[in-house]
């Protein structure tokens, strides 16, 4: 019962995580400079940390995206993550889950440093898949 309390606490958490780094994003407003280079936090992280807090270091020095097949995600740089039709995001939504395992948080910073916003109708499903393969990997 504890895990469960503890779960859903570090899920509200990151809820109001990215809650506060989407209004942030959203007041510093897009303008083509923006949108042409990949918008990073300082330190070089996403924001995203349960997604891509394993590969941020060595990824915030890459300056060549990793592609997964999905080279049509390119058509969505700069996009606002608020902006998706739901055929959009069904299309993220397809990608994800046929990404291995290991490979989606890899995806997830992928994205970013190719300026691509995840879907905001998609983030918390992100976020839960992912706590999820860590909390199976911690009682392994």
């Amino acid at each position: 019962m504890n895990s469960l309390f503890l779960f859903l606490g570090i899920m509200a958490f990151f809820v109001v995580a990215l809650t506060f780094w989407n209004a942030l994003q959203r007041r510093k407003g897009n303008t083509k400079e923006k949108k042409s280079t990949p918008p990073l936090v300082d330190g070089g992280c996403c924001g995203m940390h349960e997604v891509c807090e394993r590969d941020s270091l060595i990824a915030a020095f890459t300056k060549e995206p990793e592609y997964f097949d999905d080279e049509e995600l390119d058509n969505f740089a700069g996009k606002d993550s608020s902006d998706y039709t739901e055929d959009e995001v069904d299309e993220f939504r397809e990608i994800f889950y046929t990404l291995l395992d290991e490979d989606k948080p890899r995806w997830v910073r992928s994205l970013q440093v190719r300026g691509i916003q995840v879907p905001d109708q998609l983030k918390d499903e992100i976020l839960m898949v992912v706590n999820d393969m860590r909390m199976q990997k911690m009682h392994a």
